[in-house]
């Protein structure tokens, strides 16, 4: 008898597996939709009781505001200058006027801001209580308003309307007025007109949109206040004209259809906008949805519409829905939990042997990697040390090149200064013998002159040797503040004699707001003798001779300083290696080719530079960059 085969309990068959994960699939399809439903439902009810609350809040509060002046006709039919002033004969009409209007005035005044008037038969209005101002309604005519024909026929009447002199909108009401003498005739009308500034101001502080719509289906005020007289359904253009010209003083009216059915919107009316309104309100409100509640306020033809966005229903809902499915999807996973429990204990049990050997491989690893950094490192502490003892020996050794440099200048000027120095010595000499011989004849007076000028020379000769001595001077560079008309002053003194021996014209432009720079200003003096004997070179055979100093501040802070010769100036391969060591435009020599590599190591050294170029008309002209004073530093 053959063996039967064994099965996996735990296997489950394809077609099977399809049609659970089918199933399950349905399971919450349906449970979202149910619950979607369900919380919708209830989020709309609970928008439309919020709504209903608002409208009766909204409704009170314009009742209050608008109908408050409803009973101000009954005092003004009453008053016996208005009825008397309806009953004057055209001689007395200034007179009864004139006490008519101050009634009226009092009466406006006393209750704070409406207009009131009385109109004759004619539909003029022949009493005002604003006549004090320019813009009165006296004499105009409103026969062509609705409330005057409704009340001239003996009906009270209450209208919105918008006055043809200010172009004002407001709430009229209208009475009769009927003259008991005459058996009651009518013989006027009293109006009196309601603003709705404050109605406006409460208006648009909406944030949902909003309308106050008329008998008519006319938009009297809405949030957002682009739909202002728009009209509910498109209407025939004599219908729209009719009314502009009767209550709108002539303006246009249905420039927007809202498009809108209200029917059915005192309970409740979910609505869409037209695509043409959406820009009119923010996107996201434009794109769905709203619930549309509707309220005819009482003593008025108005309704008020207030739409309310059911985005949030919809997102409550839609979060709903996914709670319950994720609730759903929580019990499933709790099943698979159990039955992955056991599979996962034996997957950590191979992981951590796993882990365990990958630990041990990575240790050695480590170790291994540890030996040749601690080498690396080893090696770059001994390279770092070579370099620091290059740059030490390369250091002194430009401030040796800095220092012989110095000291050739001072060779060169040698015989000028022995030649400077030999006139007053000899000078002092012969007085001295003098001042002598006159003190020993008694004559002190006389010695004493003498004496002075001594003085006088050795004061000059000390002059001449002070600048010598500080130039000669070796010492560390130390930033201070720097006058740079004294830093050029200092280095043209070592080139005096040189300067009028070749007749060379100075022309110095110091700026006022370029004057002072923070730097070393011995080797700043070294930079400049520098360059101005390489410029007395270069000029030596030119027939103009003119050496110009210059400074200004860059567009960077720092202080730029241009000397700038006439002399036979760069090529273009020269300029390109101006600043190579060794380099040189000098005849062999005549110069060493380090000045300018020197030069521009010195500037940088705290914190400038030197650059170089071809002058304008021809020539060199160099750039001396040197940092301004920090700040808080004293100049």
């Amino acid at each position: 008898m053959p063996a039967s085969p064994v099965l996996n309990p735990h296997a489950i068959p394809r077609p099977h597996r399809v049609l659970g994960l089918a199933g399950l699939l349905v399971a919450f399809l349906l449970l979202g939709f149910f619950s979607y439903r369900i919380s919708e439902h209830y989020g709309i009810e609970g928008m439309r009781q919020a709504a209903s609350h608002q409208l009766d809040i909204l409704g009170a509060a314009i009742d209050s505001e608008v109908t408050r002046h409803a009973s101000v006709p009954s005092a003004v039919e009453l008053n016996p200058d208005v009825i008397a002033l309806l009953r004057a004969p055209v001689e007395d009409l200034d007179i009864r006027q004139a006490e008519a209007n101050r009634f009226l005035q009092k009466l406006n005044d006393h209750l704070g801001g409406p207009a009131i008037f009385v109109l004759d038969l004619r539909g003029r209005v022949v009493a005002s209580s604003d006549w004090i101002f320019s813009d009165n309604l006296l004499g105009s005519d409103l026969s062509y308003m609705p409330f005057f024909r409704d009340a001239v026929r003996g009906t009270p009447a209450r209208h919105y309307a918008v006055d043809h002199i200010r172009h004002e909108p407001g709430y009229y009401f209208a009475l009769p007025i009927r003259d008991e003498e005459r058996e009651w005739a009518i013989i006027g009308v009293a109006v009196v007109k309601s603003g709705i500034r404050e109605v406006e101001r409460r208006w648009l502080a909406q944030e949902a949109p909003a309308l106050i719509i008329d008998r008519n289906d006319v938009v009297l005020l809405a949030s957002p206040p682009e739909w202002r007289y728009a009209t509910l359904r498109p209407q025939s253009p004599d219908t729209l004209e009719r009314l502009g010209r009767q209550q709108f003083a002539g303006q246009p009216l249905g420039a927007v259809s809202l498009d809108i059915d209200l029917a059915g919107a005192d309970e409740g009316r979910i609505v869409r906008l037209p695509k043409h309104l959406r820009d009119d309100v923010a996107p996201a409100q434009g794109a769905r949805p709203y619930l549309a509640m509707s309220r005819h306020l009482s003593g008025t033809a108005w309704r008020i519409v207030v739409f309310s966005d059911l985005r949030q229903v919809g997102v409550q809902a839609a979060t709903h829905a996914a709670l319950s499915i994720a609730a759903l999807g929580c019990v499933l996973l709790g099943v698979l939990y159990t039955r992955q429990r056991r599979r996962l204990a034996r997957g950590r049990e191979e992981a951590r042997a796993m882990l365990e050997r990958a630990n041990q491989e990575l240790e050695r690893k480590v170790e291994a990697r540890t030996v040749d950094l601690s080498a690396a490192v080893a090696g770059l502490q001994r390279e770092v040390q070579e370099r620091q003892r290059a740059e030490q020996t390369l250091r002194a050794a430009q401030n040796e090149l800095v220092q012989a440099a110095k000291l050739a200048v001072l060779g060169q000027m040698a015989t000028g200064i022995t030649h400077e120095l030999s006139q007053p010595l000899g000078a002092i000499r012969t007085l001295a013998a003098n001042a002598a011989e006159f003190m020993r004849r008694g004559d002190a007076g006389t010695a004493a002159r003498n004496l002075g000028i001594v003085e006088q020379l050795t004061e000059q000769m000390g002059n001449i040797i002070g600048p010598l001595k500080t130039f000669a001077r070796k010492s560390p560079a130390v930033s201070s503040a720097v006058d740079i008309g004294g830093a050029v002053d200092s280095a043209l003194f070592l080139f005096e004699n040189r300067l009028k021996k070749e007749g060379v014209v100075l022309e110095r432009r110091i700026g006022a707001d370029a004057a002072t720079a923070w730097c070393d200003g011995n080797r700043l003096q070294q930079v400049l003798v520098n360059l101005i004997g390489n410029a007395l070179d270069a000029m030596h055979d030119e027939p103009v001779r003119r050496l110009s100093f210059s400074s200004e501040r860059t567009s960077a802070g720092k202080i730029a300083l241009a000397v700038t010769d006439t002399g036979y100036g760069f090529s273009e391969e020269a300029v390109a290696r101006l600043f190579e060591p060794f380099f040189t435009t000098k005849q062999p020599g005549e110069g060493l080719g380090l000045g300018l590599t020197i030069s521009r190591d010195i500037l940088r050294d705290f914190g400038g530079d030197l650059m170089a170029g071809p002058a304008p008309g021809g020539g060199a002209r160099f750039v001396v960059l040197l940092p301004p004073l920090p700040q808080g530093k004293p100049t």
